[in-house]
């Protein structure tokens, strides 16, 4: 039983693909980031999924990019990204898809 256990912890653990982790902390780092600067414009609820939207449309350099303001409060240019971002129509059908309001 106990090997059984030992291989399947093995094989959980060799399925798990690098980039994808890394991908996932990256986004967790810059959500950080973003949700703040949704949160000035609507509620945390409505901001959180507005957040979810914005991440998923963001490409890998705007996400590094972001990463940058971490633990500081975000500037003009992190300000323009998440705008730019946002006004994306992937990230508009996601607003819809999800209740927020269409970014302005």
């Amino acid at each position: 039983m106990r090997a059984i256990l030992a291989v399947s912890a093995v094989l959980m653990v060799a399925a798990c693909d690098p980039a994808e982790v890394a991908d996932k902390a990256l986004k967790r780092t810059v959500q950080t980031v973003v949700f703040p600067v949704v949160n000035l414009d609507m509620p945390a609820g409505p901001a959180q999924s507005a957040t979810e939207c914005i991440l998923a449309e963001a490409t890998p350099d705007e996400l590094r990019l972001l990463a940058r303001d971490v633990g500081v409060e975000a500037g003009s240019s992190t300000k323009a990204t998440i705008r730019t971002i946002a006004l994306r129509p992937g990230a508009e059908a996601c607003f819809a898809a999800s209740g927020v309001p269409p970014a302005r």
